[in-house]
């Protein structure tokens, strides 16, 4: 392998280390809410702008995942109907309340709220309307991104009620391109996924101890669709994107 590619690979293991040890008791607190939420039938939604909201994808219709999840999409806010737009609309203040009101978040519900560098106007207002509807509100953000770029002002960390840190630098890139000035290698999409895979997982697992783990087999594997199905129609009335 090449110098940067091992380089990359060093950081993100190393960088994932770290958050395995420093936010198990946030992650315990995360894995306690979405349980309690579970108990009670409601409902995990899952919202980000930008490359963010690839965690919410991550965690929907997912072989393995539990069917509890909604993803909050909207196509303005990501990045296949423009990206430069996206980037506009996150900043944009009043875009998220039209978008959520679609949904249904009601108090007792889980609201993980994602954005890397934790000041743009949507992440700020998602989690200000989640807090509003009494649902329970996780973060999952950069610290030292959020407070470099805020310059004093509201960040997400300082919102939510659970805050998960990726660690991720300011700028998000970590790798030094030989030469030059600039950076490559973000690597808060991948300790982000992680963070959340791993929260859902143990959830999965105090589930499944309750004997009411709804959780998808991948289509290929034998009685999947039947299994499915069952899932699909149960959670569907709350997930818009069934």
């Amino acid at each position: 392998m090449t110098l940067l590619t091992d380089q990359y690979f060093d950081a993100l293991i190393s960088r994932l280390g770290q958050v395995r040890t420093e936010l198990a008791p946030a992650m315990e607190k995360a894995v306690e809410a979405i349980v309690d939420a579970a108990r009670t039938d409601h409902r995990v939604y899952i919202f980000g702008t930008g490359h963010s909201h690839v965690l919410a994808e991550e965690a929907h219709y997912r072989a393995g995942g539990l069917a509890i999840t909604v993803p909050i999409l909207a196509g303005p806010t990501m990045l296949h109907e423009g990206a430069v737009a996206g980037t506009a609309y996150e900043r944009m203040p009043g875009i998220v309340a039209p978008i959520f009101a679609r949904y249904g978040i009601r108090a007792g519900d889980v609201l993980f709220v994602i954005s890397n560098s934790g000041t743009n106007a949507a992440p700020i207002e998602a989690a200000n309307i989640g807090r509003d509807l009494g649902a329970k509100v996780i973060a999952i953000t950069s610290v030292a991104y959020s407070t470099a770029s805020a310059k004093g002002g509201t960040r997400l960390a300082d919102l939510a009620d659970i805050v998960l840190d990726n660690g991720s630098p300011p700028g998000d890139a970590i790798l030094d391109v030989p030469g030059s000035d600039l950076k490559v290698g973000p690597i808060s999409t991948a300790i982000g996924v992680s963070i959340l895979n791993a929260i859902l997982a143990e959830v999965a697992a105090r589930l499944s101890a309750d004997g009411n783990a709804p959780i998808y087999l991948s289509a290929n594997m034998p009685g999947a669709k039947e299994i499915n199905e069952k899932l699909v129609e149960r959670f569907r009335p709350r997930n818009p994107h069934l």
